[in-house]
């Protein structure tokens, strides 16, 4: 079995926690470059001894061994390392999101249009089992014509690596919007078929810049600076209009005075609606059967490694084995609603896109 030599840009947390497992998984990948910036970071025992290690990312992509490059780094380099990985000739995944504004999206597919090798980005939501499973519920047909949803990810107090890059928006792009709306979002418009966004409403705003307290596991992501930048919203409110006449309503948040941390995802058909959540037990289905109300409770075990699968897509397709279920335009009809978001907020107008 021919194995894919890999090249690793950043080996923080989202590598170390959630890429590294799946990949020793595998047993048609070899990872034989790793890079990041801090150089400690790279000893972890954990990672392959024998692989080459870089500080500057230029280096592992003209690592003549490497044929592939999974981008784990901040945000402003996904579209930045993805591009001259492309251009080089080298397969590129990188974790979401796939840039951090519309022109550098743009880069990206130009780069992957002329490379003719294959690129994705991190939709790991795509990949769980009850994804899967509400997917095939869809395209059969069973839920009708989804027309409209609402979906969110909000936390109470969440702020990840505050003062770090995660809350410096020239790093990340933006806060939470960023952060979180690229999961829920994606999910909700790949579950509705892709349909382009046509215009977008948004509110955004900064709250809690100035608050220490946390009571979510996910603030401990990212480095905390205590005299850091903190120039992204802690909030995001907004409407998306599609050009198939649907809509979807969608909030997101680092921190505010809510009950408790919940994820939602809720799209409306015809003939049934149904509710996404990250806890099994709460799917559901929401239809008639014989003349009266019924709901559904699919009985699908999870977690089954949303990002793990969608790592191992990556490779498949790479080899061959396998069609790609995402789209660089899919990442830019995304991104572009991202942007529209953040303008709409500035302007205070509804942006057509």
């Amino acid at each position: 079995m021919k194995k894919i030599k890999l090249g690793i840009v950043g080996c923080g947390g989202i590598f170390k926690y959630a890429h590294l497992p799946a990949y020793k998984k595998m047993q048609n990948v070899e990872i034989v470059a790793l890079c990041d910036i801090v150089e400690a970071k790279m000893e972890d025992p954990e990672f392959p001894p024998d692989a080459h290690r870089y500080t500057a990312w230029q280096d592992l992509i003209n690592d003549p061994e490497v044929e592939a490059v999974d981008i784990c780094a901040p945000n402003y380099l996904h579209s930045v390392v993805g591009v001259a990985a492309l251009k080089k000739g080298l397969h590129v995944f990188t974790e979401k999101p796939d840039a951090i504004s519309v022109s550098e999206m743009q880069k990206l597919i130009d780069a992957e249009k002329e490379s003719g090798k294959v690129y994705m980005a991190m939709r790991n939501n795509r990949h769980l089992n009850v994804s899967k499973f509400f997917k095939q519920y869809i395209d059969e047909g069973k839920a009708g014509e989804l027309y409209c949803g609402r979906c969110g990810i909000i936390r109470r107090r969440g702020i990840p690596g505050k003062g770090g890059w995660f809350t410096t928006k020239a790093q990340s792009g933006g806060g939470p919007l960023v952060d979180l709306g690229v999961h829920m979002i994606d999910l909700a418009v790949y579950f509705m078929g892709n349909p382009k966004a046509v215009s977008v409403s948004g509110c955004v705003y900064n709250k809690f810049a100035n608050s220490d307290i946390s009571d979510s596991v996910n603030s401990k992501f990212g480095e905390k600076k205590d005299d850091g930048i903190f120039d992204v919203e802690d909030l995001a409110m907004g409407f998306i209009r599609f050009e198939n006449g649907a809509c979807l309503q969608i909030e997101f948040s680092w921190a505010s005075n809510i009950e408790k941390e919940t994820a939602f995802l809720e799209l409306r058909g015809e003939k049934a609606g149904l509710k996404f959540s990250y806890i099994p037990e709460d799917n559901r289905i929401y239809t008639e059967e014989c003349g009266r109300l019924v709901d559904i409770a699919p009985r699908i075990p999870e977690p089954d490694g949303g990002h793990g699968q969608n790592l191992v897509h990556f490779i498949d397709v790479i080899q061959g084995n396998a069609k790609p279920d995402f789209t660089s335009e899919q990442g830019l009809n995304e991104m572009k609603i991202l942007q529209a978001i953040y303008e709409s907020a500035e302007t205070g107008k509804e942006v057509i896109l």
